[in-house]
């Protein structure tokens, strides 16, 4: 078969290169629509009782991730002059298209009681801004006493105040949502260049903009510097121009297929798909370092390029093929998964890493069939004496102290196990942000001032229409809201008991003395009113009550009670809290409340909304990669055992990929990094990496078994000097191609370059030297031993079970008429070694 492949590729390389030029022309061209993800990335399954309840909340009450907060705390705010500016900011936030409605001091609305009409009325608090101070001064205090708002946008004990902007739907997750926070952004600036107050943003559509953005600069950052960091390492390694510009001309077009891939298949940039053409750059360049320095190696050992080329695909294509389909798998599995940023991330990358072997294994042969053959000075680095140094200390530990690699790999894998014990499943909804950056600042400040502005929905069902109406199910409720009030990380709960407290406030003339819910003596006259205003859900003793109507004055209730009055909404705001704290405060405290509360009656109350949606999500995310990983380790032991068709060697050559990942886990139990999707998605990647060197190794180690005549201490030290260089060249540029993540503003991508690179390292130095120490302690290579009986038996060694790795004699003579005995026999022939004389 390869060498089949090999005549195809050398006689028909020009052909292919212009299909591979065709179809990079024709990706490029749908690369052209990729757009950017501004949509809410679902980690939960379609499927789930969780996700079908939110969903049906949502059509029931709107959006809960629709809110925008500015926050501002500066006693200068209540100065006349930078009052009305105030106002003017909020009407102007008003004006820009996507904002449905904007809640803020100056905006003020205030429910006065109507004694004509029998109903209440809406009137503004700051109908005109006052331009004497005294006057200001004393509407700021009215203000203060509407309870129904201020307690949401007004901290009474320091003056911090907030404008909350609530957004269209429409407008939430599409590319939309960009203009309108870079309008509202340009609105605030101006209002500090004026005021000089400072302001703060806070909210998800907030927060999920400003990643997107910081998507869109590192995408092309990482591009950049992996493209220059590769080249520069290319450089170093070959000492010629020829071997940096050809591997980048295939990661390059490698890079252009992943996007057309991503068009294709109907994708967007997301977090994770932002990665891919990174990704696909650092892991596509080992194929051509495998390849060059094979090609480098057998052009020196017999001077003949054409051969050389040909025998670069029929020597080490199938080991190239099947490292890149073994990584592939490490990025395939996730498709198994049922997420779909998961699935579009492994899906694309896992195709594009399968195309990487196929381009590198058409344009290497067929470009450098048109180049001048190696010159000494690009051989030079065969001979590369450090390089060649640490190999021979290597060959020396394998030889003389495997035993001592056995108690320090083991001493590894058992520290490694205790800092494993301390590792913590721990996420946030908004996640990964810089500590010193203006949003993490920003979000302290709500938090500090406000509690938080993250949501989280509670649903109370009476199991019967117009239940909501009833004065007891109101009571329970209340106190229920009354409870989360207290709890910390908490902020003032609202619901349509709010809206009856400040009815009964209103009664009362805006005393907040009766900021209450009605007694049996003043319902029916608050009811009345209620009437008259079309929003009657205080029932009498005679009548349960009316639904809330689309025609309803105060329409904004449909947000907190459902159509038929069966149910209603208690919304909070919560700090940013971290997944176990929010479990805590779910479990313990809201579910035990809610269930003593309605003990005694057939009422539900039930916790939903995006935060504790999106907790459960990477929980979800995290046991599915944690699946994923071990479905390629699954995967990749079959590929193993076809391979060798003996147990003992399936485990010598998993061990030395699986200690790195052990010690990688332990490293986060001991460092504190706790896993969640970024980090948990680095296993499954790194071993279907890892494991390329051992099949390099082990592919070259049963070749130089044939050679040696099954001698193994041989065989190992030219397994090591010979796949030991390329397996060192491919770590260091992996190493510092994934190292580059480490500069990323989101700290899920920063740990993922540092565990990733930390894992590839040791993964190096196992394969190295555990590998071949194993192979040195269980394979005798062939022997004869007297059986019971006194008769001679033949051993085996392992890697001989293996023999249809190759389908042909690695020495059989390539037929030079299927490419051009013109074309061999005219390639200049380097006699700088063997005496002068060229090896053939």
């Amino acid at each position: 078969m390869w060498k089949g492949l090999a005549h195809i590729v050398i006689r028909y390389r020009l052909p292919l290169m212009l299909l591979i030029v065709v179809t990079t022309a024709f990706m490029g061209y749908m690369a052209r629509n990729l757009e950017l993800s501004y949509s809410y990335v679902e980690t939960v399954p379609r499927n789930d009782p969780d996700m079908r309840y939110y969903k049906n909340f949502r059509s029931q009450f709107g959006e809960d991730g629709n809110l925008l907060a500015i926050g501002v705390k500066d006693s200068s705010i209540y100065q006349v002059r930078n009052f009305n500016k105030f106002k003017d900011f909020s009407n102007k936030i008003a004006e820009i298209e996507g904002v449905k409605d904007v809640i803020s001091i100056p905006l003020l609305q205030n429910l006065v009681k109507d004694t004509e009409e029998k109903k209440f009325t809406l009137e503004p608090v700051f109908k005109t801004i006052p331009s004497n101070q005294d006057t200001l001064d004393s509407l700021v205090k009215e203000a203060e006493k509407i309870r129904f708002f201020s307690d949401q946008i007004l901290n009474k004990e320091n003056g911090a105040t907030l404008i909350l902007i609530f957004l269209n739907k429409e407008v939430v997750n599409t590319s939309e949502r960009h203009q309108l926070i870079t309008s509202l952004q340009a609105l605030g600036d101006e209002f500090t260049n004026d005021t000089q107050i400072q302001i703060h943003y806070a909210g998800l559509p907030f927060f999920r903009t400003i990643m997107s953005i910081k998507i869109r600069e590192e995408l092309n950052i990482f591009l950049i510097l992996s493209v220059a960091i590769t080249a520069l390492f290319l450089l170093l390694f070959f000492r010629s121009w020829d071997a940096v510009l050809f591997p980048l001309i295939i990661i390059g077009i490698m890079v252009v297929w992943s996007l057309g891939t991503l068009a294709l298949m109907g994708y967007q940039i997301t977090v994770l798909t932002g990665l891919i053409p990174p990704i696909i750059v650092i892991i596509g360049i080992p194929n051509s370092i495998y390849l060059l320095n094979k090609y480098h190696q057998e052009y020196s050992s017999h001077g003949n390029k054409m051969l050389a080329l040909s025998y670069i695909i029929r020597k080490i294509g199938v080991v190239t093929f099947l490292t890149n389909f073994t990584t592939a798998v490490g990025f395939l599995v996730l498709a198994a998964t049922n997420i779909s940023i998961l699935k579009e991330f492994g899906v694309v990358a896992g195709i594009n890493i399968l195309a990487t072997f196929f381009v590198s294994i058409i344009i290497i042969p067929s470009v450098f069939s048109y180049l001048p053959a190696p010159n000494s000075r690009r051989l030079k680095h065969l001979k590369f004496k450090m390089l060649n140094v640490t190999l021979h200390r290597l060959d020396l530990l394998v030889h003389r102290h495997k035993y001592s690699i056995f108690v320090v790999a083991l001493g590894a894998v058992a520290v490694s196990l205790i800092g494993l014990s301390e590792l913590r499943a721990i996420s946030f909804l908004v996640d990964d942000i810089p500590k010193r950056s203006k949003v993490q600042k920003d979000l302290e400040f709500f938090e500090r001032n406000f509690t938080g502005v993250l949501p989280l929905e509670i649903v109370v069902d009476t199991k019967k229409p117009k239940g909501v109406t009833r004065l007891q199910t109101l009571q329970k409720a209340g106190e229920l809201q009354d409870y989360l009030a207290e709890q910390e990380y908490v902020s003032q709960p609202i619901s349509i008991i709010n809206f009856i407290k400040a009815s009964r406030q209103a009664f009362y003339n805006g005393n907040p003395a009766y900021y209450e819910l009605p007694n049996n003596r003043d319902r029916g006259f608050i009811s009345r009113y209620l009437q008259g205003s079309k929003a009657n859900i205080i029932p009498t003793e005679n009548q349960s009550g009316d639904t809330l109507g689309p025609d309803n004055e105060y329409s904004f209730l449909s947000n907190f009670v459902d159509s038929t009055g069966q149910k209603m909404r208690i919304s909070l705001k919560i700090a940013n809290l971290s997944s176990d704290k929010l479990q805590d405060l779910v479990q313990n405290k809201i579910i035990p409340k809610s269930q003593e509360v309605f003990a005694d009656s057939e009422i539900e109350a039930t916790i939903t909304g995006i935060t504790p949606l999106f907790i459960k999500g990477n929980r979800f995310l995290i046991n599915n990669l944690l699946m994923s990983m071990l479905l390629a380790f699954c995967i990749i032991a079959i590929i193993m055992g076809l391979l060798f068709g003996n147990i003992r060697m399936i485990f010598i050559s998993l061990i030395p990929n699986i200690i790195p990942l052990l010690m990688t886990a332990g490293l986060m139990g001991f460092l504190g990094i706790t896993l969640k999707p970024s980090t948990a998605i680095i296993f499954s990647i790194v071993f279907g990496i890892s494991v390329d060197d051992s099949i390099h190794f082990l592919a070259k180690y049963r070749q130089e078994m044939k050679l040696c005549k099954f001698f193994v201490p041989v065989a190992i030290s030219k397994s090591i000097r010979e796949t030991g260089a390329s397996m060192i060249y491919t770590s260091v540029v992996l190493f510092a191609g994934f190292i580059i993540f480490a500069g990323s503003s989101f700290g899920g991508t920063a740990y993922l370059g540092i565990l990733t690179s930390i894992t590839l390292l040791i993964a190096m130095l196992t394969n190295l030297t555990v590998l071949p120490a194993l192979l040195m302690a269980f394979d005798h290579g062939r022997y004869y031993k007297d059986n019971k009986e006194g008769k001679a038996s033949e051993f085996i060694p392992l890697i001989e079970h293996y023999d249809d790795f190759y389908q042909e004699d690695e020495d059989e003579e390539i037929d030079l008429e299927q490419i051009s005995k013109k074309e061999i026999k005219s390639q200049p022939v380097d006699v700088e070694k063997n005496g002068g004389k060229p090896e053939v």
